[in-house]
């Protein structure tokens, strides 16, 4: 009776593990996202645009860019690249997928052309979009 205990003790534990292992890999994944530090975050990028500083346009158009891309991968939507994961998301995620779209290829305009240059009124354009995305995403 001494030695069943501990044997019993131990079914118990091994069977806890395994029920919690099965849950753990069969529920569907709730990803959550923290809202306060996404409204923060994007709010910065907001108050960083400045119309008398054009460097502040292609700096706010990337770090939104990589804003949105950021909860989208906490949200744990797959791919290689950002556009990979727009291609996943599609229709259902966004209210504006096309504005996305134009939205994050001015930044790869930026990153990738040396001599593009935004305006100021497509900075604007783009944080627009990137704000409604991340309410889209539920990250703000």
């Amino acid at each position: 009776m001494d030695k069943s205990l501990p044997i019993f003790a131990f079914a118990i534990i091994l069977v806890g593990v395994l029920v919690l292992l099965a849950i753990k890999f069969t529920s569907k994944h709730k990803f959550r996202l923290d809202r306060e530090a996404y409204q923060i975050a994007f709010l910065n990028i907001e108050n960083s645009l400045k119309k008398d500083n054009e460097a502040s346009y292609s700096l706010s158009i990337i770090k939104g860019d990589k804003l949105l891309d950021k909860a989208m991968c906490e949200l744990g939507i797959s791919g290689r690249t950002m556009g990979d994961r727009l291609k996943k998301v599609g229709k259902d995620r966004f209210s504006q997928l096309n504005a996305v779209w134009h939205a994050h290829k001015l930044r790869n305009q930026i990153a990738h052309e040396a001599d593009f240059a935004p305006t100021y009124a497509q900075a604007q354009h783009a944080l627009t979009t990137y704000k409604q995305a991340l309410k889209d995403l539920g990250a703000i």
